[in-house]
């Protein structure tokens, strides 16, 4: 299974509904969805590392503009969609923390969150119930989601072959390791948070 699906996101970085996927992945993943975007991203710029670059410029726009979404669940929905969401990542008992944290370091918290595994949807809807300058945010946003996701174009642009080989040879290792890399995430987000 684990096969068909690489191959279907190696083959699908020709169709052009490819991108769309992709994006819609992306926007998703930042207020909602738990999977990231990087399981298109990787498999697509290891197609066509030529096109890395534009991957990860969608991949950029789409996750901010999900960042803008899932800062409106919080700044708009906190008592209902927002709450509910936090507790079902097992956080409602440290949001108030984590609201007082943003006062003074909610910059360092945006970009810092934004580069990890750390699920960026409960960064996201944090931002918007902290009350934190939208303006500020979407800056923060597009530094830690652009760097994340520019890191990953220039990885597979420069060593892409080789990555692809690894990647093929051990997929489910790998693909191991990254649930455990999303998995450590959220244990990570509950314990910082």
């Amino acid at each position: 299974m684990l096969r068909r699906i690489y191959d279907w996101c190696v083959a699908a970085a020709d169709k052009p509904y490819a991108l769309w996927i992709m994006g819609a992945v992306s926007f998703a993943e930042s207020s909602f969805f738990p999977v990231p975007p990087d399981v298109m991203l990787i498999p697509m710029s290891l197609a066509r590392p030529n096109k890395a670059w534009l991957y990860a410029l969608v991949c950029t726009i789409t996750s901010v503009a999900g960042g803008v979404a899932g800062y409106a669940i919080g700044a708009l929905l906190y008592d209902s969609l927002g709450q509910w969401l936090i507790q079902l990542y097992g956080l409602g008992d440290k949001i108030d923390g984590f609201r007082a944290a943003y006062a003074e370091w909610g910059a360092l918290i945006i970009i810092g969150k934004g580069l990890t595994p750390i699920p960026y949807k409960l960064v996201t809807i944090a931002s918007g119930f902290a009350g934190y300058n939208l303006l500020l945010f979407v800056l923060c946003s597009i530094i830690a989601r652009g760097g994340r996701f520019f890191i990953v174009a220039i990885l597979m642009n420069r060593y892409g072959p080789w990555i692809k080989a690894q990647i093929e040879k051990r997929l489910g290792l790998w693909v191991a390791l990254g649930a455990i890399v999303l998995a450590l995430g959220f244990v990570i987000a509950i314990k910082a948070f």
